[in-house]
């Protein structure tokens, strides 16, 4: 019956969309006509008979209506009624069911980017269901610097920025790395991209070629293996251990273009990568001509020991380029990040940084420079930091009952998620589902490895749990896998 899929197709896209209801109707019913549940010639029912039918007002569906008949959807004859228009296209034909038929037609790439390390299956948010918790943020302070800078911004403040991004945020963030991560570098070696993602693409284009190797740790940080899939190099992932990325004799026989590492904090294991470890990664790179991207997402938190220096501190080469983001401290959708690249390359990357991105939102960088300068960073860094410190204790109290010498954790010391380490016997793609099925969101180790098959445990992020779903959640999450752990004689 139309008034029941009409009104099915709605409510989907009130779930999704916060249409108006004269939209929805429109699109429930364009989509029935291309679907071919309403097919050319078909009189509809009148505007009084659908407006009962669906509990709508009549002003509503004639609203809908009259866009469908001006886009050419449909056509009124007084005294006859409304009718599908003859030249209104049926759906094509199927060639497979769903999505597989959809990556049927996309490029190898395309479907490689549509089906693997897919974000929804591996980005770590919250252990428990739920909305972040962005309450700490100052809301209205924010509002108020973006405010003035619309007001203040002349012309050019609202076109492209070919200059690698707003001056004072970029001094801004230079005097913040020099100082806290032992960066070397001058501003002018800043570019201010809209975060890593942007950054390892625009790495990969400029400094690698289609096929060129590139080194990943194993397990890999997802949003790395997408970006080098799209730019179409050819990924060889190198294990990690306790001391971080561990490259083998074996390894060197597929010399890297590009090697991409986190060493503060190796994603998704939390290995530290030693000293010891990092001046070998930085002779490798040196012997090989390659180039080393060091990825530093999360060292704002760090809640045990000093603070860990950079690896590009260490270089002498001038072959380490830097990337971090303000997403955490912040907030994601900022979408402001940088990029540290060296000195005889600046003017390369910014050209074609611009020439392939088009990057702006300049205004929203000088509200960013002037909330960094007037010490609001370091406040919302402060806060931000007890905040997830406390949720960080509360889960580890939390996880005790089901630790021992089969389930260990590591790299609690940092971030905003920690990696519980199992029995390589383990299934922890079947443990996750378990857990999902009782409200509890954590990723399976093992979707994270390129090659390995030995890497078995849980990612358990408390970035976007609150203090008090920690505290009612984590036990339960406890018991679970320590029932799991009991099942399987461990």
């Amino acid at each position: 019956m139309l008034s029941e899929f009409l009104l099915s197709e709605m409510s989907r896209l009130s779930a999704s969309d916060a249409l108006p209801l004269h939209r929805q109707l429109y699109e429930a019913l364009r989509r029935a006509m291309l679907g071919a549940k309403l097919v050319a010639g078909e009189r509809l029912p009148s505007s009084r008979e659908l407006a009962a039918d669906l509990g709508l007002s009549r002003n509503t569906v004639v609203a809908a209506l009259n866009q469908l008949a001006v886009e050419g959807y449909l056509s009124s004859h007084i005294g006859s009624g409304t009718y599908v228009n003859d030249n209104v296209p049926k759906a094509p034909a199927q060639t497979g069911a769903g999505f597989a038929g959809q990556v049927a037609r996309l490029s190898q790439r395309g479907a490689a980017l549509a089906t693997q390390y897919c974000a929804h299956q591996l980005e770590i948010q919250p252990f428990t269901g739920g909305i972040a918790d962005f309450s700490a943020f100052p809301t209205a302070l924010w509002q108020r610097l973006q405010n003035k800078h619309w007001r203040m911004s002349y012309p050019d403040m609202l076109d492209y920025s070919s200059s690698g991004g707003y001056a004072p945020l970029r001094r801004a963030v230079a005097d913040y790395l020099r100082v806290f991560r032992s960066v070397q570098l001058d501003t002018e070696q800043v570019i201010i991209t809209s975060g890593t993602q942007q950054s390892l693409e625009l790495c990969s284009q400029m400094l690698a070629d289609h096929g060129s190797s590139v080194w990943l740790e194993d397990p890999a940080y997802w949003g790395a293996v997408k970006a080098f899939m799209a730019t179409g190099l050819t990924m060889r992932g190198i294990r990690v251990d306790e001391e971080g990325i561990a490259p083998q004799g074996a390894d060197e026989e597929t010399p890297p273009r590009l090697i991409y590492v986190t060493p503060s904090h190796q994603y998704p294991t939390g290995a530290v990568m030693s000293l010891a470890r990092r001046h070998q990664l930085l002779a490798m790179a040196r012997k090989h001509q390659a180039w080393i991207l060091e990825d530093d997402y999360d060292s704002e938190f760090r809640f045990s020991g000093p603070p860990l220096s950079s690896l590009q501190g260490l270089d002498q080469d001038a072959r380490v380029l830097y990337m971090g983001s303000f997403s955490k401290v912040l907030y994601p959708g900022l979408k402001l990040g940088y990029l540290v690249v060296p000195t005889q390359m600046v003017e390369a990357f910014k050209d074609a940084h611009y020439d392939l991105n088009r990057p702006g939102q300049l205004p929203l960088q000088a509200a960013l420079a002037e909330f960094i300068e007037m010490g609001h960073f370091s406040s919302a860094l402060r806060r931000a930091r007890q905040s997830y410190a406390q949720r960080r204790r509360c889960l580890l109290e939390a996880l005790k009952p089901c630790l021992g010498s089969r389930a260990q954790i590591t790299g609690a010391e940092q971030g905003l998620h920690l990696c519980l380490r199992l029995a390589a016997n383990v299934d922890d793609v079947a443990l996750a589902q378990r857990i999902a099925q009782l409200g509890m969101v954590v990723r399976p180790l093992s979707a994270y490895c390129i090659a390995r098959a030995d890497v078995k445990g849980l990612v358990i992020g408390y970035g976007y749990a609150s203090l008090a779903q920690i505290e009612r959640l984590g036990p339960r999450l406890a018991a679970t896998i320590k029932n799991e752990a009991a099942r399987l004689g461990l």
